[in-house]
C-alpha cells in the first residue's frame, strides 16, 4: 500500500466556509472528504489542527494527510458470522472482539464488510459505499457484541433514521477500574477529537457534538467502601464515538483493559484477574440492541452475554 499524501493549500480569500474554501481550492477533493478529514483530525492551519467545518475559512498555510486509497470492492471472506435475525431487509449478529466494522487503511480484510459481503452477497446496501455496505452503526473492533446491518437501501435509510433520533435501544455492558459515583445517573458532555491526540476521542468544553450515556452500577468488587472494580451497564442515548470509554474514564472509572482510555492501572489484585482471565481488549460489551424493524413495523430485541474473557474476568473479580 502506498503512504498518505501531504497536500498543503495557502488559502489567500477567505469568503464562506471553511470546508467549501479547501475543496474549491482541492478540486481532487469532494466537501464532504474535506469534513471527513476535519474529523480524523487530519488537517491544520500553521500546524494547529482545524476540527470546524462550518467556521469561517481563514487565512493561511493548511496541511492535509489524505490516507492511501482502498481498493475499489472489499471481496468476501468465510468468517462464521454468529446471526442472531435475518429477512431479506436487514441482518443482526453478535460480533466477536477483535473484529472491525469495516476496511480502513491497515485492515484491508477480516473486518465485518467482508464477512458480509460472503454472507449476503449482492444484496447488501449500496449506501454506504464500496467501503462500508450495509454499515449503519459500528461497534469498536475490540468491542464485542449485537450489532445491525442493512440489506436494503430502503432499510439502511430507515435504520438511520431510527439512529438519528435516538429510536434505538442500546445497552452496554463494562468491566471497569474502581466504580463511578453516584452509582447511577447520566452523563452529559460534549465529545470531539482529543486536543493532544487525534486519534483519541475527548469530553471538550466546547467545540465537540453532544453526547449523552445513562448509567446503572450492577455490582462492584473489593471493598464496599472503595471498590476495586465494578460492573456497570450504560445505556446510549446518543452515538459519539468511543462514547462509553471517553465517558467511564470521564467519571474515573474506565474499561479495565482499554488501552486507549485506561489512564492508569488497576489494582495489583485487578491485574492478575485480568491476567488469568484472558482479557486482552476493553471490557466493554453490546449486551442489546432493540428497535422497530423499519420495514414491517415489528418490535426486534436482541440480547447476548459477553462472551468468555469477560465473563472469566467478572468471575475472577467476584473472588476479591
Amino acid at each position: 500500500m502506498t503512504d498518505p499524501t501531504a497536500i498543503e493549500v495557502n488559502l489567500t480569500e477567505t469568503k464562506g466556509r471553511l470546508d467549501r474554501a479547501l475543496a474549491d481550492a482541492l478540486p481532487d477533493l469532494s466537501r464532504a472528504r474535506v469534513q471527513a478529514l476535519m474529523g480524523e483530525g487530519a488537517i491544520t492551519r500553521e500546524g494547529a489542527p482545524v476540527t470546524d467545518a462550518s467556521a469561517k475559512a481563514a487565512p493561511g498555510l493548511y496541511r492535509l494527510i489524505v490516507p492511501a486509497a482502498l481498493p475499489p470492492d472489499p471481496q468476501g471472506e468465510d468468517m462464521g458470522l454468529t446471526v442472531l435475525f435475518e429477512d431479506a431487509h436487514l441482518i443482526v449478529i453478535d460480533k466477536p472482539a477483535g473484529i472491525s466494522a469495516h476496511p480502513a487503511p491497515g485492515s484491508l480484510s477480516g473486518t465485518l464488510v467482508n464477512a458480509l459481503i460472503h454472507h449476503c452477497g449482492a444484496s447488501l446496501s449500496g449506501i454506504g459505499g464500496v467501503a462500508r455496505p450495509g454499515i449503519v452503526h459500528r461497534l469498536d473492533k475490540n468491542t464485542s457484541g449485537v450489532m445491525v446491518a442493512a440489506k436494503t437501501d430502503l432499510a439502511h435509510r430507515g435504520l438511520s433514521a431510527l439512529f438519528a433520533a435516538h429510536d434505538i435501544d442500546r445497552l452496554y455492558v463494562a468491566l471497569t477500574r474502581g466504580a463511578p459515583g453516584p452509582t447511577r445517573g447520566t452523563i452529559t458532555t460534549q465529545i470531539g477529537r482529543s486536543t493532544g491526540d487525534r486519534k483519541k476521542m475527548a469530553v471538550l468544553r466546547h467545540g465537540g457534538r453532544e453526547a449523552v450515556t445513562h448509567y446503572e452500577t450492577r455490582a462492584t468488587f473489593g471493598p464496599a467502601e472503595k471498590p476495586l472494580a465494578a460492573k456497570v451497564s450504560c445505556r446510549l442515548e446518543t452515538g459519539r464515538t468511543h462514547q462509553i470509554r471517553v465517558h467511564l474514564a470521564h467519571k474515573g472509572a474506565p474499561c479495565l483493559g482499554d488501552p486507549a482510555y485506561g489512564s492508569g492501572p488497576p489494582s495489583p489484585a485487578v491485574r492478575a484477574a485480568i491476567a488469568d482471565a484472558g482479557l486482552a481488549r476493553q471490557a466493554l460489551h453490546a449486551a442489546l440492541l432493540g428497535f422497530r424493524h423499519p420495514i414491517t413495523g415489528e418490535a426486534l430485541r436482541f440480547e447476548t452475554e459477553p462472551p468468555s474473557d469477560m465473563a472469566r474476568l467478572e468471575t475472577a473479580l467476584g473472588a476479591l
